[in-house]
């Protein structure tokens, strides 16, 4: 088995830039695509570039590459440092092997030459057994995300989860293998919509000595019929009637955690604002957001008897004509 110069391969040097290595490729590959070459040696050369690119685009198999790629014939008996066996022979951590395609994907093992086999997962002889190696490196598992769905109360108050999902461990025979996995959670006061909590080593297994990734949980608050979330803050529509908006009142608003008692001044006008400070969501740091209350005035539709003689006495004594003092004025529906 001959030892493949990837570099003489591309006409790189080893000191190409990643941009270099890639314009190469892409002049050597369209030059010789079974397609357009029509040659004898065309497939096979197209096949030797593709298998060079694969490896001096990949930085970590291009490390590699430079330091065991011409001393392969050395380590046929033993594998060289930093690499484990895989699966036939069981135990350890498991490894993947590399056999990627160039747009990603998983190519098997006999596209590509016996070299690239014995470096990056190929068999590797010893007396007449046959032993498979897969390179084991040192690289950290994925992070996974994931969404979390709570109640405003839940994420208000915070407090314990239970939730489940799937990750990838290795199976001791060399590759991976999907696992549902159960943690309680501990969920902080106060978080809001869209922030994350990240569960360090819970995400993908690493390979060799490499650490596990991280699980990024993703906090979805789900619709509330009293409020609406704006981070911290809360926004809330409370009714009051027209008495109430002329006369003035005390009126209670229902917060998360309780009730309180918003003070409403006489003359108080449709869709006026109040704030009540330090109501809303808790902050991790310290303190509060606000609850945002805005008012909205209601007619009664019907009237007793009482009422509406009450209703015909004020406008005989009121002295106070809206369109007198305010006019008409252009203006859009709010509604449309």
């Amino acid at each position: 088995m001959e030892y493949m110069d990837y570099y003489q391969i591309l006409g790189v040097s080893k000191n190409a830039t990643a941009d270099e290595i890639k314009r190469a490729y892409r002049k050597l590959a369209r030059k010789h695509h079974p397609d357009v070459n029509k040659g004898v040696d065309a497939e096979s050369r197209f096949k030797e570039i593709n298998e060079a690119y694969e490896v001096l685009k990949d930085p970590e198999k291009k490390k590699l590459y430079d330091q065991y790629g011409k001393e392969w014939s050395s380590f046929r008996d033993q594998p060289p440092p930093g690499w484990q066996q895989s699966g036939r022979t069981g135990g350890g951590r498991s490894s993947r092997s590399y056999h990627f395609s160039g747009d990603g994907d998983f190519r098997e093992a006999g596209d590509f030459s016996d070299f690239f086999q014995n470096l990056f997962g190929g068999g590797f002889s010893r007396g007449g057994g046959h032993h498979d190696f897969g390179f084991a490196a040192d690289s950290e598992g994925r992070s996974h995300e994931a969404e979390i769905t709570l109640s405003l109360r839940d994420a208000f108050h915070g407090g314990n989860r239970t939730i489940s999902f799937q990750t990838f461990v290795g199976d001791g025979h060399g590759g991976m293998q999907p696992q549902t996995k159960t943690l309680q959670v501990k969920i902080p006061r106060g978080v809001t919509n869209d922030s994350v909590i990240r569960l360090a080593g819970q995400g993908e297994q690493g390979t060799g000595r490499g650490a596990a990734g991280d699980l990024l949980l993703r906090i979805k608050i789900t619709p509330d019929p009293t409020f609406k979330v704006s981070g911290h803050d809360l926004h809330t529509i409370v009714a009051i009637s027209p008495w109430e908006a002329a006369l003035g009142a005390k009126i209670p608003v229902h917060t998360v955690d309780g009730q309180v008692s918003l003070t409403i001044p006489a003359g108080t006008q449709n869709n006026k604002r109040f704030r009540l400070k330090g109501k809303g969501m808790p902050k991790r740091s310290s303190g509060a957001g606000d609850i945002f209350v805005r008012v909205e005035i209601r007619i009664p539709t019907t009237l007793s008897d009482e009422e509406r003689a009450a209703f015909e006495q004020l406008q005989k004594v009121s002295t106070f004509h809206p369109r007198r003092k305010h006019g008409q004025k252009a203006g859009y529906d709010e509604e449309i």
